[in-house]
């Protein structure tokens, strides 16, 4: 090294200029960040990324009001449920509902002799006499039905869907399945008894994880018939509604085995 410029005041500066041209460099970066990306801690990609995420928000909370839009008649007046109060509302309802009246309040163990008596009993009603007793297929619908139906329906949507397409794997859509529209005593025999698949619907062979329960066990029979009313008259589907006293006609179906795909009648195609 040259000894004229091993000095120390010359090292103090070229290290202190060192420093500043580094820092300065750093100054720049951070300022052409601020202004290419715009604003301190701003990324491009992710604002993008975050505008699509709040249009996704927007159109599922848009498809949720639509689908959750429910009335309810509280104390004789009528009030218009918010979608994120809908599930609230069902909880307090199944809650507070008083069970349904029973003729016979004894327990039923299963595949206790009371319970093997009961699925080895003929049945009381006659499908073929429930569905004769099916109104035309002009018969005018008591709104009322429909909307005590609708609020019914929300306890079913977990494996029938909200818009009635079915849940893969978990239950079989309602949209134009020939199986709703079909005959009546089909669809009360399976509230009622519940069903098992595999079971065709439009053509298609459906399977599921788990049987469907029987619903209608621990329904009055005007619950059963305005839900299954609602589903005959909802997401496309075009049916005559289902009577009370159909309804009544099948109630000795309870507590008997699960119904198959070839248990029912076969609906006209």
């Amino acid at each position: 090294m040259d000894p004229s410029r091993d000095n120390p005041l010359i090292r103090f500066t070229a290290f202190w200029w060192g420093i500043g041209v580094i820092s300065l460099f750093f100054v720049v970066l951070l300022l052409t960040r601020m202004v290419v990306g715009g604003g301190e801690g701003s990324d491009p990609l992710e604002e993008a990324a975050a505008k699509n995420r709040q249009k996704v928000r927007e159109a599922v909370d848009t498809a949720q009001a639509a689908a959750f839009e429910t009335k309810v008649v509280t104390e004789g007046e009528t009030v218009q449920l918010h979608p994120e109060h809908v599930f609230d509302y069902v909880g307090k309802q199944l809650v507070d509902g008083a069970p349904t009246k029973v003729e016979d309040p004894a327990q039923v163990v299963p595949n206790s002799p009371t319970a093997i008596e009961i699925a080895n009993a003929p049945a009381a009603g006659d499908p073929a006499a429930v569905d004769a007793l099916t109104p035309p297929a002009d018969t005018e619908i008591d709104p009322a039905v429909i909307e005590k139906g609708k609020q019914a329906f929300m306890v079913c949507m977990a494996c029938h869907g909200m818009d009635g397409k079915g849940v893969p794997n978990v239950g079989p859509p309602l949209a134009g399945s020939e199986w709703v529209t079909g005959p009546v005593s089909n669809l009360i025999r399976i509230q009622m008894r519940g069903l098992e698949g595999p079971i065709e619907v439009a053509g298609q062979k459906l399977t599921f994880l788990a049987p469907m329960a029987p619903m209608g066990a621990a329904s009055s029979d005007e619950d059963v018939a305005a839900v299954l009313t609602y589903i005959r008259n909802s997401f496309g589907n075009t049916a005559p509604p289902v009577l009370v006293e159909q309804v009544k006609m099948l109630r000795s179906e309870v507590g008997k085995p699960m119904l198959k795909q070839e248990d029912l009648i076969a609906p006209e195609k």
